[in-house]
């Protein structure tokens, strides 16, 4: 079995931790996992909420902080700060260098988020966990753009 080099958003290897409790089947992304080339992680799970959970989007006060917001209106930016710092903790131990996220997730977004009105326009930005750790130095990846094993 290889040595793993990679974080990966848990559902986009089939395991159903959406918010919505579905998932997606990139066999190419399995693949890495089945080769322990990835790690699946939900950071969403990790920081302690539900599957299935009501959907949650960032919105960004004038004063630049950020919170993670449900449709409900409750704040749910601990648990994803909290999964968010899991997944770096996991990187750290199995020393992995670079991160498969689902582009478009309040935690995972790499290039793009939902804007913050539950209305399902997209922005340009990072998702918490995608933030995090791209700060600490972990080379991000999305499902639309893998990298090449």
């Amino acid at each position: 079995m290889n040595k793993p080099k990679y974080l990966i958003s848990a559902c986009l290897c089939g395991i159903r931790c959406r918010y919505d409790g579905g998932s997606f089947d990139f066999p190419t992304l399995r693949r890495l996992v089945d080769e322990g080339i990835a790690v699946p992680f939900c950071a969403e799970c990790a920081g302690g909420l539900p599957t299935p959970r009501i959907p949650c989007e960032i919105v960004t006060a004038t004063d630049g902080t950020r919170a993670v917001i449900n449709a409900c209106g409750e704040d749910q930016t601990e648990a994803f700060e909290n999964g968010a710092q899991q997944a770096l903790e996991m990187c750290k131990a199995k020393g992995l260098y670079g991160a498969i996220l689902k582009n478009g997730s309040p935690s995972c977004g790499v290039t793009r988020i939902y804007d913050g009105t539950h209305t399902g326009h997209c922005i340009a930005g990072r998702g918490i966990t995608a933030a995090l750790l791209a700060d600490n130095g972990i080379t991000l990846y999305t499902e639309e753009d893998p990298p090449t094993e």
